[in-house]
């Protein structure tokens, strides 16, 4: 997310002319300037009468909540200003970094949004939180100073904010106070840095972090969408294409490619290493998580805090692929929700920021550094970076490692990997499995009741079992019906057509219009045997099952 640099007064003029217009409002009265969180006070108020809002009483009190604080803090605030000389004002700045990274994050909902509606239903949340975030900000800085610069800044705040964490409806009022902690760590949590007293955290990515780690410790993801929102990405076709595409309009305008360039590398390097020495991807079905890639564009690129000189991006950006890779272990050997990962990292580097510059410095001074010539190599200009991004990207995707099939895309290859021991296989099966069977796949439920009976993949759990049994019989899975009445020896069969258009998704949307022979075709691509021979049938006994299985 691009910084909300406010420029130095002197410097104006300049920044004017330069980065975006600007103009400044004359000054006003003293608290005449308040119709304007008033007005957005009000907005909020009245957008709880919108249909998404008004069918839910949890959600109309979050609106009407967050809107009270606004109304008890402007009235607060104007009554002490009473009688005195101190004007609340504001200045216009437009940013070309602030307006640019707003549309860079909404064509990623529009784009996402198409293919998962729920992202379109939540506008009416989204818009409401811009309005409180306006009010919000200008009250926090008339609170303690006279002006306010207005113009584009909450924009890339709130949408980086919502590209990885939402509340549900019933827990909203949540969201409100997640943005109000963003722009507060901003307001009072400073340090500083070349001589200037600047905010130490990327805003989003601080109330990102803090919410995160609140979330872990008490075990309450559920309360979020933050599961759903981190794996439809991949709903979206060519999803890694289209963020490639829009990061690279990021990256020329605000020089932020080595940090995110950096971050991929070292995140595909350690994917692909890890792959090799334990035959099975370290991701679960890709080398970079599509979240991730996200994140690595328009989360850790914050130039505000993030190191200012071509070597330290290159370590900062370096750093977050090496902090995802190993709090992705770390969060699934804890049992925590994994997708946290690519948001626990970006506070931790923020804090790093100073120690950073301080390491390159030292490293500039040593004559190694000058005899390499790595100050000529690393002082490039941005489009030469860019190309060897583009290169490496393009190298990626020519080894299927981006939107193509990849080989966690399989079930097959997970069941063979967990049968022959292969590191996390079994515990992936079992994600696997479990995620399908929330699809409605009775074949999933079945497999996944018949590990609880077994014991050898799972802990063993006979109520666990009964209930998957149940519910693939449930879905007309003759197996799992037979197996209600006897689950001591599981019957198995293959995947029906109805369950492939599950199994073979990748990733992407159920494959329900697709035509059986193209189905089947695809099936055999993926290593289902079955689907592989002549006169294929989806009541084909499976290895290892009981004598019923061929019902």
């Amino acid at each position: 997310m691009v910084s909300t640099r406010r420029p130095a007064p002197q410097k104006r003029r300049k920044d004017r002319a330069g980065r975006g217009a600007a103009s400044e409002q004359p000054a006003v009265e003293p608290r005449k300037g308040f119709w304007i969180p008033l007005a957005l006070t009000i907005g909020l108020a009245l957008l709880s009468f919108t249909p998404r809002v008004s069918g839910n009483p949890i959600l109309i009190r979050s609106f009407l909540g967050a809107a009270l604080v606004l109304a008890v803090w402007q009235t607060l605030l104007y009554v002490r200003l009473q009688g005195v000389t101190e004007t609340r004002t504001f200045t216009t700045i437009v940013r070309p970094q602030h307006y640019l990274q707003a549309v860079v994050q909404l064509s990623v909902f529009v784009y996402w949004g198409y293919h998962w509606r729920p992202v379109y239903d939540f506008a009416t949340l989204l818009a409401a939180q811009l309005v409180f975030a306006y009010a919000f900000d200008m009250l926090l800085s008339w609170s303690r100073r006279e002006s306010y610069i207005l113009g584009f800044g909450p924009w890339p705040i709130i949408f980086s904010t919502n590209l990885f964490l939402w509340f549900r409806d019933d827990w909203f009022y949540l969201q409100f106070l997640m943005l109000a902690v963003g722009f507060l760590g901003k307001e009072f949590v400073r340090w500083y840095r070349e001589g200037r007293r600047v905010h130490i955290f990327n805003p989003s990515a601080f109330s990102l972090g803090a919410f995160s780690l609140i979330l872990i410790v008490t075990g309450t993801t559920e309360l979020t969408w933050g599961p759903e929102i981190a794996s439809t990405l991949t709903l979206a076709p060519r999803i890694y294409l289209f963020l490639f595409a829009i990061g690279l309009i990021v990256m020329y305008f605000f020089s932020i490619t080595l940090v995110a360039a950096s971050a991929a590398i070292v995140l595909f390097g350690l994917s692909a290493l890890y792959s090799a020495a334990a035959g099975v991807p370290y991701f679960l079905d890709s080398e970079i998580p599509a979240a991730v890639f996200l994140g690595l564009h328009l989360l850790v690129t914050d130039p505000s805090t993030s190191p200012r000189t071509p070597p330290g991006k290159v370590v900062f950006g370096s750093l977050y692929g090496l902090s995802v890779f190993a709090l992705y272990a770390l969060l699934g050997a804890f049992g925590a929700p994994t997708f946290y990962d690519k948001l626990l990292a970006v506070p931790l580097l923020n804090l790093g920021v100073r120690q950073i510059d301080a390491f390159i410095q030292r490293m500039q001074a040593q004559p190694l550094w000058h005899r390499w010539r790595l100050d000529w190599t690393l002082g490039g200009r941005n489009l030469a970076y860019m190309s060897v991004w583009i290169l490496f990207f393009g190298a990626m995707t020519a080894m299927g490692r981006t939107d193509g099939r990849h080989t966690g895309d399989s079930l097959p290859f997970w069941q063979q990997a967990c049968e022959e021991g292969r590191r996390n296989a079994c515990t992936r099966l079992i994600q696997l499995e479990t995620t399908y069977c929330d699809d409605n796949s009775g074949w999933a439920c079945n497999e996944l009741a018949r590990h609880y009976v077994e014991g050898r993949v799972a802990e063993p759990d006979p109520e666990v079992a009964l209930t998957y049994f149940s519910k693939a019989c449930e879905l007309r899975y003759q197996a799992g019906c037979v197996n209600v009445l006897d689950p001591e020896s599981p019957a198995r069969s293959v995947p029906r057509a109805l369950d492939l258009r599950l199994l073979l998704r990748e990733g992407g949307k159920n494959l329900l219009e697709l035509p059986e022979p193209a189905l089947y075709a695809r099936a055999c691509e993926h290593n289902w045997e079955f689907a592989c021979r002549p006169g294929r049938a989806s009541n084909v006994p499976l290895p290892g099952s009981g004598s019923s299985a061929g019902i």
